[in-house]
C-alpha cells in the first residue's frame, strides 16, 4: 500500500514536471498600425512617378552614364550583394536542419586491452572458430552507413527557415533602397556640379563687369572727378570676386571626386553639359496615393520582412519549450578481420529515438524567448515609424517643390532688376549723378541675387530629385 502511494507520488511529479516544461511564459503582443492618410492634403491623384524607370526620368546622357557605371562598380552596392548571397546561404543551411542528414562512416582501428580485466579474461579463453584464439591486439575495421533526424514537430526548425527566407528578401530590399539612394545622390551631385559650373561663370563675367568699371574709376581719378578712395574700393572688389574663383573651383574639384567616389573610380573630370542646368525642365511629379509607398519603398517592404522574420523567431524560441523527437539509425559491417566483413554475421544495425524536453533551469530558453518577443515589438515600432518617415518625406518634398518654384519666379526677377541697375548705376556715375558706393554695392547685390538663383534653381532641381527618391522611385 506504501509503495502504491509513492509510485502515484512519483507518477504525478513526473506529470506537473512534464506540463511546467511545456508551458510558455506570457509576454507582451503588438500588431503593427499600417493605415496612413487617404491623399496628400485634398490631392485625388493615383498616378505614381515611382514607376518611371530612372532612365526615363534622368534624360541626360552624361548623368545616365555615371549611373550606369555606378550601378556597376559601387563598392557599397556590391558589398551589398554579397550579405544577400550570404542570407541566401543562410536559407540553404536553415533548410538542411529539419531534413534527415545522412552519411557514409569507415574506420580501422588496433585495440589491446589488459590480460586481467573481465574483457581481457575473456578473450583470452575465446576462440572464433575451433582452435583459432582472439588475435590480440584485437584489429577492427568498420563500413556503414547512418542516418539522423530531428523530427520538426512543432515547426521550430521549418520556422526558422521560413525566419532565414524573410531575411533573405529583406537584404534584396535593402539593396533596391541602397539603389534608390545611390541614384539620388549622384543626381544630386551633378546638378550641383554643374550649378558651380554657372556659378563659376557668373563670377567670370562680373570680374570683367568689374575690371571695367575699375579702369573708368582710374581715368576718374586722372580727371580729379574721384579720389583714391574710390580706385582701391573698386579694386578691392574685383579682388574679391576674383578670389571666389578658387573657391568655385575647389568646390567643383570636391564635387567631381564625390561623383567619381560613387561610380567607384579614381578622380578624373567628369564630362557634363552646363547648358543642360539652365534648360532643365523638370516632369510634372505625381505623388499618387500615400497607400501607394507601401508596395514602392523597398525600405518600408524591408522593414515588413524584417517584422515577419521576428514574429517567426518568437515562434522558434516559443518551440524549444516543448519536447523534441529524434531518430538515429545506422547500418554496416564490423569485423577484425577485413575477410569477415561482409558477410552476414559481421553485418550491423541500430535504431534509436529519444525524446528530450527541458525541465529545470530553463533559464538560457526564457531569456532568447524574451529577447525574440523584444526584438518583434522592435520590429513593429520600427516597420511603423519607416512609414511614417516615408509619408513624411514625400509631404516636405510636396511643399518644397510648390514653394521653390514661387521662390524662383520672384529671385528671376530680382535679378532682372538688379542686372539693368548696374548698367543704370554706371551711367549715372559716369555722369557723375551717382556716388562709387552706388555702383559697388549694386554690382555686389546683383552677384549675390544670381548666386542665390542657381541656389534656388539647384534646389528646385534636387527637390524632384528627392521627390522621386522618397515616392521610392529608381530601383524598379
Amino acid at each position: 500500500m506504501f509503495k502504491r502511494i509513492i509510485y502515484k507520488c512519483v507518477g504525478v511529479a513526473c506529470m506537473s514536471f512534464a506540463f511546467t516544461a511545456c508551458v510558455t511564459p506570457s509576454v507582451v503582443e503588438r500588431t503593427a498600425i499600417t493605415s496612413v492618410p487617404a491623399s496628400y492634403g485634398n490631392s485625388q491623384d493615383t498616378t505614381n512617378t515611382a514607376k518611371v524607370n530612372w532612365k526615363d526620368f534622368f534624360t541626360d546622357t552624361n548623368l545616365t552614364a555615371l549611373i550606369d557605371t555606378a550601378l556597376q562598380n559601387n563598392q557599397e552596392l556590391n558589398i551589398t550583394l554579397q550579405e544577400i548571397e550570404i542570407s541566401r546561404n543562410e536559407v540553404r543551411a536553415r533548410k538542411g536542419e529539419y531534413l534527415p542528414t545522412i552519411g557514409l562512416r569507415s574506420g580501422a582501428g588496433l585495440d589491446k586491452v589488459a590480460r586481467y580485466t573481465n574483457i581481457g579474461a575473456m578473450e583470452a579463453t575465446t576462440d572464433i572458430k575451433p582452435e583459432r584464439e582472439m588475435p590480440e591486439p584485437l584489429p577492427d575495421f568498420l563500413v556503414g552507413a547512418y542516418a539522423t533526424w530531428e523530427v520538426d514537430i512543432w515547426h521550430k526548425l521549418r520556422n526558422a527557415k521560413k525566419a532565414a527566407v524573410s531575411r533573405y528578401l529583406s537584404s534584396v530590399e535593402g539593396k533596391n533602397f541602397m539603389v534608390t539612394n545611390l541614384i539620388a545622390e549622384i543626381a544630386d551631385s551633378y546638378f550641383e556640379l554643374l550649378a558651380l559650373d554657372n556659378q563659376l561663370a557668373i563670377v567670370n563675367q562680373n570680374i570683367e563687369i568689374q575690371s571695367n568699371a575699375l579702369r573708368i574709376v582710374k581715368l576718374q581719378k586722372q580727371a580729379a572727378r574721384v579720389t583714391e578712395l574710390a580706385v582701391r574700393r573698386f579694386q578691392a572688389q574685383v579682388l574679391h570676386t576674383q578670389s571666389l574663383q578658387y573657391d568655385i573651383q575647389q568646390k567643383i574639384t570636391e564635387t567631381e571626386n564625390r561623383i567619381n567616389f560613387l561610380v567607384g573610380r579614381y578622380p578624373q573630370p567628369i564630362i557634363r553639359n552646363d547648358q543642360a542646368f539652365e534648360t532643365f525642365a523638370p516632369a510634372t511629379i505625381h505623388a499618387g496615393m500615400p497607400a501607394q509607398l507601401l508596395g514602392n519603398r523597398p525600405d518600408i517592404k524591408q522593414a515588413e520582412l524584417e517584422l515577419a522574420a521576428a514574429k517567426l523567431d518568437v515562434s522558434v524560441a516559443k518551440a524549444r519549450f516543448y519536447p523534441s523527437l529524434g531518430i538515429s539509425t545506422g547500418i554496416g559491417y564490423q569485423a577484425f578481420d577485413p575477410g569477415f566483413l561482409l558477410k552476414p554475421e559481421s553485418l550491423l544495425f541500430s535504431l534509436a529515438g529519444d525524446l528530450a524536453a527541458p525541465l529545470v533551469n530553463r533559464n538560457a530558453i526564457k531569456a532568447t524567448y524574451y529577447s525574440a518577443s523584444a526584438l518583434q515589438i522592435q520590429a513593429v515600432y520600427n516597420y511603423e515609424q519607416t512609414i511614417l518617415n516615408a509619408y513624411v518625406e514625400v509631404a516636405n518634398q510636396l511643399a518644397k517643390i510648390s514653394n521653390l518654384e514661387k521662390s524662383y519666379e520672384l529671385k528671376a526677377k530680382e535679378v532682372e532688376a538688379l542686372t539693368q541697375s548696374i548698367d543704370i548705376s554706371n551711367d549715372l556715375f559716369a555722369s557723375a549723378r551717382a556716388d562709387y558706393m552706388e555702383v559697388l554695392l549694386t554690382q555686389r547685390e546683383a552677384l549675390e541675387s544670381k548666386f542665390e538663383l542657381i541656389e534656388t534653381k539647384k534646389e528646385q532641381i534636387a527637390a524632384y530629385i528627392d521627390m522621386y527618391q522618397a515616392l521610392g522611385g529608381g530601383w524598379n
